[in-house]
């Protein structure tokens, strides 16, 4: 290892590396091409950066003078093209490297100046990487060592033209390094076409995926996902929270339920600009923001210092991107908690997923409001504020709150301060329990009442119910079975719920439904299934309305006289223009022609009407010529007329020869 970077990882404070740093460090790989698989977390940005500094410096400790770029990293995201410069950056200091970017979503024409001054690393997103290239302002005639981050990731957001084509221009000479958390086949034929000769390296934290990760799965009813997630924020009260959605939508919502409800949250989506992506994640690193609510592709590969819970709001749609997900905790040998809020709709998705990805859950239900507030108890007497020693100017403080209250005052008094900084936690239902009906207890020892009037007074269990429970003070449980027969009503009530029903009574044993009676013994309806509803017959339902008229006119008169539609006039019949097939023809008139018994009438033009010439399928028109509609029309015609018979040609045009005379 070159002293400058070995100097750059002690000022880092590291002391050890990691698996993965150190095999694609050993010195018999020399400058072959590489292909590594390693979980999320592990080291690869740094281990790449050793990785291609002997290809890069060759024997010399420090860079030379920034001039054509020497290497060039690709990474799928703009915020994983940003995190991997800043990487890079402090492990190159010490050598004087200059590493720039090329993202997406920033000025282009400040990153092709900045490219013209001359760089020894390039750190890039793969569509604007080519569109540098196009532009013919980015040289990669000096490139040594070109390395793919996440090439799964970028080849699933469909970059794999753009690598192609990058690949493709990249000199033939160079060292070509792929990292990978998986290495699915798509990702072996890119290495087979683009690296020559490519050592396979897999890291043995591979097989035990997430040591470091603790995964709970918390079950919750269907209505309180939302609840669910705030107690889980309250519970755990980490320092930095990741909340995953599947959507923007759902990430604009959450971000504003949480900032409603007291939390200092960033949103992390794809609608949002590039600057406010960077404000974002820079409020997470300076402590100003706590949650980050974000989508899966925005939130790829970033890395947060104090990320110690991931909540899945939403459940990811295949196992890789849970494990991506839950990547982000748990990171260069941190400890992280990574919680699936499950619904009971996606218990068997969840329990897939969890399959396939090969991780352990612990199941159990979400937080509920005690144990929020328990957790809360336990912080404040594990707070390190206890051991503290009193300075001057508290104790002078704390005499006078000692004088003037007793102790347990000022310490509900320090509670009511401390809970007010804290968001209350939700009341949760027990999961599973929304769309499941709740089975009820047993009734116990009863005494049945009888009620007058039953069918006879259109008595209902709907009604006598609310009726019961309001005169009786009682409650729906303190009811049992209700029976309505014809004359008369039984109702069961809990024996316990008795005195004070009779006392809300009265002595008259009076109710809306008339006279009550308590019985000695159940009735023989008790038993009885309770009777189906059946509507009426239809000649019962409109009985009386023929004779009543309807509720808008009332009655009607004795002196209206009904209208008999049989003596009505008949309507005049049109009279046919042609007549009908079969029937009795007229007699022809003088200089007709007979027509044929079953013929149509033809249409015979009247006096003044010519046939019009037919349209294309049409049928022959008779339309009327030179008969004026209106006086002003007659005097025009009578005028045209009287130019016509003066005029040499009859009130014809002159034709184009006699124009020319003229």
């Amino acid at each position: 290892m070159k002293q400058t970077l070995a100097d750059a990882l002690e000022k880092r404070g590291y002391t050890t590396l990691t698996p993965v740093q150190e095999a694609v460090t050993d010195p018999e790989l020399g400058a072959a091409d590489l292909l590594v698989s390693a979980q999320t977390g592990s080291g690869k940005t740094v281990g790449f950066g050793l990785a291609i500094a002997p290809t890069l410096l060759d024997d010399a400790e420090r860079f030379e003078r920034a001039g054509k770029p020497l290497a060039l990293v690709i990474a799928p995201t703009r915020e994983l093209a940003l995190q991997v410069k800043r990487e890079l950056a402090w492990l190159y200091a010490e050598a004087g490297a200059i590493v720039t970017s090329c993202v997406g979503g920033m000025d282009m024409r400040d990153e092709r100046r900045a490219l013209d001054r001359g760089a020894h690393v390039v750190v890039a997103t793969p569509g604007r990487l080519r569109d540098h290239i196009m532009r013919g302002s980015l040289d990669m005639s000096a490139l040594r060592a070109i390395v793919l981050d996440e090439a799964d990731e970028m080849l699933d957001l469909g970059f794999r033209e753009d690598l192609e084509f990058i690949l493709g221009e990249a000199p033939e000479n160079r060292r070509t390094m792929l990292f990978s958390a998986t290495v699915p086949r798509s990702i072996a034929n890119l290495a087979k076409n683009y690296q020559k000769d490519a050592i396979r390296i897999v890291t043995t934290n591979e097989n035990s995926q997430h040591a470091d990760i603790e995964y709970r799965a918390l079950s919750v009813s269907a209505r309180d996902g939302e609840n669910a997630l705030i107690n889980v924020l309250r519970y755990y009260e980490a320092p930095n929270a990741l909340v995953f959605c599947n959507t923007r939508a759902m990430v604009n919502r959450l971000t504003t339920r949480f900032s409603n409800r007291g939390f200092s949250v960033v949103a992390l989506s794809g609608e949002l600009t590039q600057n406010e992506r960077t404000h974002a994640l820079q409020a997470m690193r300076d402590g100003r923001a706590r949650i980050c609510v974000a989508t899966d592709v925005a939130a790829r590969g970033i890395d947060l210092p104090n990320l110690e819970l991931v909540v899945h709001a939403e459940l990811p749609s295949n196992a890789e991107t849970l494990l991506h997900r839950s990547g982000r905790t748990g990171r260069a040998g941190r400890k992280g908690i990574s919680v699936l809020i499950v619904p009971p709709k996606m218990r068997r998705k969840a329990e897939s997923l969890l399959r396939v990805a090969k991780v352990t859950s612990e199941w159990a239900d979400a937080p509920s409001s005690e144990a929020v507030i328990q957790r809360d108890e336990e912080r404040l007497l594990a707070d390190p504020v206890w051991t503290q020693d009193i300075s001057e100017a508290e104790r002078a403080s704390a005499l006078k709150l000692t004088e003037k209250f007793d102790a347990q005052k000022i310490a509900a008094a320090y509670l009511r301060l401390y809970n007010a900084q804290l968001s209350a936690p939700e009341e949760l239902a027990p999961s599973g329990s929304v769309g499941a009906p709740a089975k009820r207890s047993e009734f116990g020892p009863s005494i049945w009442f009888s009620i007058e009037g039953g069918q006879n007074k259109e008595a209902e269990p709907r009604r006598l119910l609310p009726m019961l429970c309001k005169i009786g003070n009682l409650s729906k449980d303190d009811v049992g079975a209700i029976r309505v027969q014809q004359d008369e009503s039984y109702v069961e009530i809990r024996a316990a719920s008795v005195p004070k029903f009779l006392e809300g009574v009265g002595p008259k044993m009076k109710v809306e439904g008339g006279a009550l009676t308590q019985l000695a013994s159940p009735p023989a309806a008790a038993n009885a299934p309770r009777p189906k509803f059946r509507p009426k017959p239809r000649d019962q339902k409109f009985e009386g309305r023929s004779d009543e008229g309807n509720r808008r006119t009332g009655p009607k008169p004795a002196d209206t006289k009904p209208v008999d539609w049989n003596d009505s006039p008949t309507p005049r019949k049109k009279k046919p223009k042609h007549a009908p097939s079969g029937a009795t023809p007229r007699k022809p008139r003088e200089g007709e022609r007979s027509i044929p018994e079953g013929a149509v009438t033809p249409y015979k033009p009247k006096s003044g009407e010519k046939w019009q010439k037919p349209k294309s399928g049409g049928k022959s028109v008779p339309t009327p010529v030179g008969k004026p509609t209106s006086k002003k029309n007659k005097a025009r015609a009578q005028a045209a007329a009287q130019l016509a018979a003066e005029s040499p040609n009859g009130g014809k045009k002159p034709r184009v020869k006699d124009r020319k005379k003229r």
